[in-house]
């Protein structure tokens, strides 16, 4: 952003006219919204992962249009509301920054963040709280992973691949992923498998992921 915040002014000024002039713009809802903002995001993750400069910094634009259309759409709140309420959560997660804490490493950094977040979240009453099921299948798998680690789920998940690596160390070849190139061809390779089998990979994972949260629930209750 530039000293003077111009672009974002700019960009603020124009969603106002597009939002009241526009007849397409006026009729949409966030729902109808939704769709253009995972595409967006995604379009933003290949542009990051491609190392393509240029089309990060559109691709930043176009996920900041949706920002702004959705502040636009929002009769309870304005993109002023949205901006403060995110200048105040990131004031009170980096204390070591803001409140006289003191942070030398990232893992403390870490820890200052997830207890103001807890701190915030405290009515929740599940790890699970807050997790989004539209995530993808993969991306969710890995989040309810990380939060069956924090009640002592999924344990067996954990020996299972220790057993196999303790193997591994007597074997001639290697079964398991050695890098993370390895493991995107083992997945890319299972997905493959699924489909000639007829099978959704997408669905399976889901219902794999599903039982552990139903035993994350359990050890919470």
């Amino acid at each position: 952003m530039t000293e003077s915040g111009e672009g974002l002014l700019r960009a603020a000024e124009v969603m106002d006219r597009v939002h009241a002039e526009c007849v397409w713009s006026r009729a949409m809802t966030h729902e109808e919204l939704a769709p253009y903002l995972q595409e967006e995001s995604a379009e933003l993750i290949d542009a990051i992962e491609t190392g393509d400069r240029a089309g990060l910094r559109e691709e930043l634009g176009d996920v900041l249009w949706q920002v702004l259309f959705h502040s636009a759409v929002a009769d309870d709140f304005t993109l002023d509301d949205v901006a403060g309420d995110l200048a105040d959560k990131m004031v009170r997660r980096h204390p070591h920054v803001f409140a006289g804490e003191t942070a030398e490493t990232p893992e403390r950094v870490l820890e200052l963040w997830g207890a103001a977040k807890a701190l915030e979240k405290r009515r929740r009453t599940s790890v699970l709280d807050g997790v989004s099921h539209a995530m993808p299948a993969l991306a969710l798998g890995q989040k309810v992973l990380g939060k069956a680690e924090q009640v002592g789920v999924g344990l067996e998940l954990v020996e299972e691949i220790q057993a196999a690596e303790a193997l591994e160390d007597h074997a001639e070849e290697s079964l398991l992923p050695a890098s993370e190139e390895e493991l995107g061809e083992t997945l890319l390779g299972l997905v493959a498998l699924a489909r000639a089998r007829g099978w959704d990979a997408e669905r399976a994972l889901r219902a794999q992921v599903r039982g552990v949260e139903a035993e994350i629930r359990n050890a919470e209750a």
